[in-house]
């Protein structure tokens, strides 16, 4: 049976300029890297060659995580919806131009407005996922689709949340479970469980199941032996982020040897 391969975010060097990232991605010790699309390392055409040319050098798998500060795919003003995904486009667009195996992002939130228009930011989330994949298929750029956590007004929260999104779609998108985010309302098993199927890449850290804390493996509340046993037994072997911004290191080796 296959085994899922560890993968690395950057997000614990977010706070470090684009050059630290690039001099980061020498030293690293996988082969499958999360690049997030945000903040200091936001991406452009000269950042891409600068990171295509590093993960060729260093035999680098690359995966791309759609800018999340501020972007809103259910937000009802049309006009912001509109720059909102634009800007993910061009996030697309950066992932096809680095051969990446994979482009993830995040649903859609409740606005102030939401109970003055109920249920058209879940229209609107829906909406703007079709546009997406419409774009990714044009890029040649495989998606998956993020569980959020608690306690923001984010749509897909839960596994009822994403039964509902799969039965009203009509299209195909993977999942990218986050394992901490469902240790937040306590759903790690059922998601792994339920979607096995459907979930094509695993983010990792710890939290203390009452907020998102991205600590390293083991410093939080989440029963990893529990995890691992219920990773297998659903027989995953896509990738499995170390989304952890701090313990990188000792992370990494806990995550081994509890997949290995």
């Amino acid at each position: 049976m296959a085994k899922p391969e560890i993968g690395l975010s950057m997000l614990y060097c977010l706070r470090e300029p684009f050059t630290a990232l690039l001099k980061r991605l020498r030293e690293v010790d996988v082969n499958h890297v999360e690049i997030p699309d945000e903040g200091l390392h936001t991406l452009n055409q000269r950042r891409v060659k600068s990171l295509k040319e590093a993960a060729k050098a260093n035999n680098l798998d690359l995966v791309v995580h759609a800018p999340w500060a501020g972007i809103n795919i259910a937000v009802p003003s049309a006009v912001l919806r509109r720059t909102i995904l634009k800007r993910l486009e061009k996030s697309i667009v950066y992932a096809g131009q680095l051969g990446c195996r994979l482009w993830l992002f995040h649903p859609g939130s409740k606005t102030a407005l939401s109970h003055i228009y109920p249920g058209k930011d879940w229209e609107q989330n829906l909406d703007s996922v079709r546009a997406l994949l419409r774009v990714a298929r044009r890029e040649g750029v495989e998606v998956a689709i993020e569980n959020t956590p608690e306690p923001y007004p984010n749509l897909m929260k839960t596994v009822r949340d994403f039964h509902r999104f799969y039965e009203e779609l009509d299209d195909n998108i993977g999942m990218a479970l986050d394992v901490a985010h469902a240790n937040l309302n306590n759903q790690i098993q059922d998601f792994i469980r339920q979607f096995h199927e459907k979930i094509v890449h695993m983010h990792v850290s710890d939290n203390d199941g009452a907020n998102d804390l991205h600590q390293g493996i083991g410093y939080g509340t989440i029963n990893w032996e529990s995890v691992a046993k219920t990773v297998k037994e659903a027989e995953y072997s896509n990738l499995i982020v170390l989304e952890s911004t701090d313990h990188v290191e000792e992370s990494l080796r806990f995550l081994r040897k509890l997949f290995g």
